[in-house]
């Protein structure tokens, strides 16, 4: 059989072809490293002696000088680093060679349909967030005021925190009304001297003016809703002293007695005290302060501090033990 034309036969010596390449094998070229070594029949073969054999093939298959990636002929058997200029021109260099998508038009090419854009001038301002980052959210309707908006959700809260005021305030000042001018069939401010000496008060010079002052001073500020946990508290020392005189002047429990019953004391020591805890509401001269809506510590200590007071103005204006008769007191 005649050999094919143009094709060179195997010399002796040389290395036999290499075994054909696996399915799935990326495909591999001497050009991809120009260090890389090769495994042939004959052992290791650089990237060096390849690229020159197969540049001698191709000089011979062709017959002719001929241009191999753009060199002359005579400069096809140079070393390959030689060649690294002539490998760089095949290299992608376009928006066609590299795959781009060539549907999307560039800035250049829109530029001039945007208005003033030519010029560098716009027409609207630009927004206050960059290009490429995502614009802020509007806030939805009422998020201005948290505060406002916890507010609205109280309901009736205030109007019955409001009713709860006038009647603290206005039973106060009535009693108060009466003890200072006589008032409402009250004793005057004789009267009421009269009757704290007799039932063992000392000092009635001074009782009598901080109780009148207690109950006419606290009442106002409770109706009004101002400085509420000051106001409520001097309300509530006051009506403490109330219940432990009248408790102390018979041994035993006189919450339903007939004569000193605390009944009313009672209720009211009960009222004055939510007053401090729960605050004025919005209803109130107190409306922009914390404890108008929601009283914490201040309160607390608020409701502490009249006990207090009252306990002390107790022993040293009067003295004697108002719980004699009661549970362990006997």
């Amino acid at each position: 059989m005649t050999n094919k034309p143009n094709e060179p036969s195997a010399a002796a010596g040389e290395a036999t072809p290499a075994a054909p390449r696996p399915a799935g094998e990326p495909v591999r070229s001497p050009f991809d490293s120009p260090t890389e070594q090769f495994t042939t029949s004959s052992g290791v073969q650089t990237t060096e002696k390849l690229t020159t054999e197969k540049l001698t093939q191709a000089t011979e298959v062709l017959g002719k000088p001929s241009d191999v990636l753009g060199q002359p002929a005579a400069k096809l058997t140079s070393p390959p680093e030689k060649l690294s200029h002539a490998t760089e021109r095949t290299l992608p260099r376009t928006d066609e060679e590299l795959g781009l998508d060539l549907d999307v038009p560039l800035y250049s090419q829109v530029k001039n349909a945007i208005p003033g854009a030519a010029n560098g001038t716009t027409t609207e301002p630009s927004p206050t967030y960059s290009f490429a980052s995502i614009p802020p959210a509007p806030a939805a309707p009422g998020e201005g005021n948290g505060r406002r908006r916890r507010d609205d959700r109280r309901g009736t809260l205030d109007l019955g925190l409001l009713l709860l005021r006038l009647v603290i305030g206005g039973t106060f000042i009535y009693h108060g009304l009466q003890k200072l001018t006589g008032w409402f069939h009250g004793p005057g401010l004789d009267g009421i001297r009269t009757s704290m000496e007799s039932g063992g008060w000392k000092h009635v010079n001074l009782a009598a003016p901080m109780l009148i002052t207690g109950e006419l001073g606290g009442g106002v500020l409770v109706v009004l809703g101002l400085a509420t946990p000051l106001a409520a508290g001097a309300l509530l020392a006051v009506i403490l002293d109330a219940w432990m005189w009248k408790q102390g002047m018979v041994p035993g429990f006189q919450y339903s007695a007939k004569t000193n019953s605390v009944e009313l004391d009672s209720v009211m020591v009960g009222l004055t005290t939510a007053l401090i805890l729960t605050g004025p509401g919005r209803y109130s001269l107190d409306r922009n302060r914390a404890w108008s809506t929601r009283p914490f510590l201040g309160s607390l200590a608020a409701f502490v501090a009249a006990v207090t007071a009252a306990i002390l103005v107790y022993v040293y204006l009067h003295g004697g033990n108002p719980l004699t008769g009661i549970g362990p007191f006997k």
